[in-house]
């Protein structure tokens, strides 16, 4: 079974930065897609930033400019880099993986368990 950990989260002062991290491992032929998604209290999950496996990126308008989403294919590894946050940005973070097991006719998406980030003021 494939496996997918976020870590980096914690507080931090707005205009500061923080970044994230996230591995994936266990039965893994190559990944697809690397994304970050995140959600507050009240809101819907959205998402924030998107990586291919060929380094074509997307952002969400509310973080273009101040994040950074990189991947290292090699180490099955994607970060976000978070510069000059805010309180909006409070949230937790979610790392969501398209993998492929063996053939690449099996695909799925997995999810890890998210990481909380607080930006106070």
């Amino acid at each position: 079974q494939v496996q997918v950990v976020e870590s980096g989260g914690g507080l931090v002062q707005a205009g500061g930065s923080l970044r994230l991290s996230c591995i994936a491992s266990g039965s893994i032929s190559s990944i697809n897609g690397m994304d970050w998604y995140r959600q507050a209290p009240g809101n819907q999950r959205e998402l924030v930033a998107a990586i291919t496996s060929g380094g074509s990126t997307n952002y969400a308008d509310s973080v273009k400019g101040r994040f950074t989403i990189s991947r290292d294919n090699g180490k099955n590894m994607v970060y976000l880099q978070m510069n000059s946050v805010n309180p909006e940005d409070t949230a937790v973070y979610y790392c969501r993986a398209t993998v492929v097991r063996g053939s690449a006719l099996h695909q799925y998406q997995s999810w890890g368990q998210g990481t909380q980030v607080t930006v106070s003021s």
